[in-house]
């Protein structure tokens, strides 16, 4: 029960802070190019990647705060991030060939289902 109340707290943040920063890297750099998404991605993945291996490496936090800040307050602000741990979990486990696959099949099937998506939205 707790676990699920902190992954909706932290999700909650999560999204308010995407919310915000994609307001402000919008105003600061247009809509010319997808800066906050990106921007959103890549810190989202570092946080991802440097929170992950800190609480388990480093510091000792208690499981529930740790789903809640990983799964609700990362999820909800990016789940570029996940994707990114997912693949360097592979890299260090040696499956790069699976790590690739995982990267084209994202991309490409990500970008199908987007294209379906508002293909199906147009014409329905």
């Amino acid at each position: 029960m707790w676990t699920l109340v902190s992954i909706a707290v932290f999700a909650i943040l999560g999204a308010w802070a995407r919310y915000g920063q994609s307001i402000l890297v919008q105003e600061v750099f247009g809509r010319a190019f997808p800066w906050a998404t990106l921007s959103i991605n890549v810190l989202g993945s570092f946080l991802m990647g440097f929170l992950f291996f800190e609480t388990v490496d480093r510091i000792t936090i208690d499981p529930v705060l740790r789903t809640g800040i990983l799964t609700g307050g990362l999820g909800a602000y990016t789940t570029f991030s996940t994707f990114t741990l997912e693949n360097l979990v592979l890299l260090q486990d040696g499956e790069a060939l699976k790590a690739t696959l995982y990267v084209v099949a994202s991309n490409v099937l990500g970008i199908g289902a987007a294209i379906g998506g508002a293909w199906l939205s147009r014409n329905i």
